[in-house]
Formats: structure tokens, sequence, C-alpha cells
């Protein structure tokens, strides 16, 4: 069954709204590429958020390999 290829707008804006962003941790949803993509608080926050977890960011990418994603 073939997805919908805009439904990531639709993800997108019900993160962009969630009202629990601590609880809910929309700052970890990132872009397939391992590039940061958006945040209702901003990027630099974002990027803040991931660093104090422990996630390294080169290039202003994360490595999803070594989060057990296989990249195409």
């Amino acid at each position: 069954m073939a997805g919908n290829k805009r439904a990531y707008r639709a993800a997108g804006n019900v993160l962009h709204s969630n009202p629990n962003p601590i609880v809910v941790p929309c700052h970890r949803i990132v872009k397939s590429n391992g590039s940061l993509g958006g945040y209702g608080g901003g990027v630099k926050k974002k990027r803040k958020l991931l660093i104090s977890e422990g996630v390294q960011i080169i290039g202003g990418k994360i490595d999803l390999k070594k989060f057990g994603w296989n990249v195409l």
C-alpha cells in the first residue's frame, strides 16, 4: 500500500501544535536524511535539546545509522 507522499506535512502540523513538547518529545523528529528539520521552538532550541540528550550533530545532521536506521 503506497502512503500519502505529503503525510509528513500533516505530521509536522500536529507536532508544531504540540501543547506538551517535554512530555511528547517532538524535538526528536528529524528528516529522513538526518538533517534536523524544523521545530516549533526554533531549530537552535531543537539542536540544544538534542545535544543535551547526548546526540551528536555533525554538519547539521545526525548519523541515523548510529540509531539503527537503514538510510537509503
